[in-house]
Parts: C-alpha cells; sequence; structure tokens
C-alpha cells in the first residue's frame, strides 16, 4: 500500500491577507531577479491561486509591481532605522553604518530596486521617495526644521552614490566602512555649516 500525502488545501484569506501574502512572495522573489523580471505565473502560483485571481487583487502587473516596490522600499528604512531612543549624532551614525552595510549587501538588489528601469508606473519617484524618506528621518534624528530638506536630500544622494562606489570596490581596494562612514558623517557637518 503506497502512501499519499493529502491534497495541500488553498487557504482562504482575507483580501488584506492576500494582498500581503503575494507582495511578501514579490519581495523574497526580487532578491533573485529585478521586478520587471518577475513571473505573475510563479507568483501566483506559489500563493496558490490563479493569475487571473492575482488580478482580482491586484488590476494589472504595473500595480502589482508598484506594491512590491514599495514594500522594498518601506523595507530598506525599517532595516536602516537606529535603534529606539538614539537621536542626535548616534542616531544619524547608526542608521549611516545601516545604510552602508545595507548597500554592501544587497548592492545589485538595491541598484535594481533604485536605480532600475522597469515597466513599473512611478519608479524613476523611488530614487527621490527613499532619499526624501531619508532625509525627513535624519532631521528627525537632529531636531533640524523642515528649511533643511534640501541639503539633507543632497546629503543622501551624495551617501549613497559614495556607499555605492565604495561597495563596487573588492574588500582590499577599499577603506574600512567605518572610514566612509566618517567620511559621510564630516560632509554632513560642512554642509550644515554652509546652508
Amino acid at each position: 500500500m503506497s502512501e499519499t500525502s493529502p491534497p495541500r488545501s488553498r487557504a482562504r484569506l482575507s483580501p488584506d491577507e492576500r494582498r500581503r501574502q503575494l507582495v511578501g512572495i514579490g519581495l523574497r522573489r526580487l532578491v533573485e531577479r529585478p521586478i520587471q523580471d518577475l513571473p505573475i505565473d510563479e507568483v501566483a502560483a506559489e500563493a496558490g491561486i490563479s493569475r487571473g485571481l492575482l488580478f482580482h487583487y491586484f488590476p494589472t502587473k504595473n500595480d502589482f509591481y508598484a506594491a512590491v516596490v514599495a514594500a522594498a522600499g518601506r523595507r530598506v528604512l525599517r532595516t536602516i532605522a537606529p535603534d529606539d531612543g538614539v537621536r542626535g549624532a548616534a542616531g544619524v551614525r547608526q542608521l549611516l553604518e545601516r545604510y552602508v552595510a545595507q548597500i554592501d549587501r544587497r548592492r545589485d538588489s538595491y541598484l535594481a530596486l533604485v536605480h532600475g528601469r522597469g515597466p513599473v508606473r512611478g519608479d524613476d519617484d523611488l530614487a527621490l521617495g527613499l532619499r526624501m524618506a531619508l532625509a525627513r528621518r535624519i532631521a528627525d534624528l537632529l531636531d533640524l526644521p523642515d528649511d533643511r530638506s534640501p541639503v539633507l536630500h543632497g546629503w543622501v544622494a551624495y551617501v549613497e552614490d559614495r556607499a555605492l562606489q565604495w561597495s563596487a570596490r573588492g574588500p582590499d581596494e577599499r577603506e574600512s566602512s567605518a572610514e566612509v562612514v566618517l567620511h559621510c558623517e564630516r560632509a554632513l557637518d560642512a554642509l550644515l555649516a554652509l546652508s
């Protein structure tokens, strides 16, 4: 007598739970490939639903991709956030250390996410939106007024570029991450002193 495994039953999820499940699958797969190469059929199959049902939750492929990209941006912000209660220069340092480490660890995914070209409406705005969110976080950590936002936004773009250039070099060809962080801290101090 041969044993067979029982058929896998499909879980009945609320619309919000199903959307979260689908976006979660998209996020996991985003690590493996750029968003524009993410097959909808594979996502639906992993969720145990049909392709048509996926489009019940996300009217178009671009809507699904946009939801995944937005969730990935929120994930970056959560990953690099300083510890609760850490503010001021110490908070900025923690954020910088985590941001540089994130870019180093996930360089290709970060580039594909923030600078990749794809079919997502507004995907060109992701880099801008992420930089603006980081600038707001820095302003909050340092208790800076809103009129400093343009300076902070420019500084965040500089930090991103510096981290991307640094992470592209081999371990024997680059300075330590602590030196990159210190350099970026000094650049922020200099910019704030000028403005």
